[in-house]
């Protein structure tokens, strides 16, 4: 197989692998392929093919595999195979909810009792994502979201809390690229400027509603995607059937 007809050229080798990193390097490629969806849910992973790719041996790929079949983005089957997992909406669902209440809570608290430069850093942060907008960026609006609730948390400085939302950041921005469209893109930045409007005021309810109301608008969009989209999802019939009927929006 020639290079240039490897199926993962949107892997690049590590430019200078030692013995004890190549693991983790390939681990945090792997993974970031399955997020931003270069790795599709379901789509079979050549191991062989990697390891042409990023100039590696068979081991770290398979060890980095293993890693990720345990934060629920890869499938391994005896004798069958790996494969990306599907997103399961159950999972989903419940980071969701997760997410919302601390996130909620979280810029309820930050709301009267932030650093002096919250605001500005906030606003500096909308205006990159307007920006990325305009020119159809969506990796970099992607980052420049999750960057604006990452803002948040670091201004209020409760570690554990943001680790929490961290351990569930994986899968959840797998799902929610899957619906990153312009129109998802320009309803964010309303939604984001809602928050922001809520702290400037100072009013910590209406930041915490505003926040509430992003993430339901989010979880929404998704549900809706899911149930027209069923094989993307490893649980998609279920919606069919009403199982996921009850998210607790609001």
């Amino acid at each position: 197989m020639k290079t240039d007809d490897n199926p993962y050229h949107f892997l690049s080798a590590p430019a200078t692998p030692t013995r004890g990193n190549v693991t983790v390097y390939v681990t945090d490629a792997l993974r970031q392929a399955i997020v931003t969806l270069d790795l599709k849910p379901g789509e079979v992973i050549d191991k062989s093919a990697i390891c042409q790719r990023l100039g590696v041996s068979r081991f770290p790929v398979s060890e980095a595999l293993a890693r990720l079949q345990a934060e629920g983005l890869v499938d391994i089957l005896p004798q069958r195979g790996s494969t990306v997992s599907l997103v399961r909406i159950a999972d989903v669902l419940e980071y969701m909810l997760i997410r919302k209440a601390l996130e909620a809570e979280a810029v309820r608290v930050v709301t009267g009792n932030h650093s002096p430069e919250l605001a500005e850093t906030l606003q500096r942060n909308m205006s990159y994502q307007h920006a990325a907008v305009n020119i159809d960026d969506q990796q970099g609006f992607h980052e420049r979201d999750l960057e604006f609730h990452d803002i948040i948390f670091g201004d209020m400085r409760f570690t554990k809390v943001r680790g929490v939302i961290e351990n569930t950041r994986a899968n959840l921005d797998r799902a929610r690229r899957l619906i990153l469209t312009p129109r998802r893109l320009e309803v964010t930045i309303s939604e984001h400027q809602a928050i922001l409007d809520g702290i400037v005021s100072g009013d910590g309810q209406r930041a915490a509603v505003a926040m509430r109301t992003h993430i339901d608008s989010v979880m929404v969009e998704l549900l809706a995607f899911a149930h027209d989209n069923t094989a993307l999802f490893a649980d998609g019939e279920l919606l069919r059937e009403g199982d996921y009927a009850t998210f607790p929006f609001g």
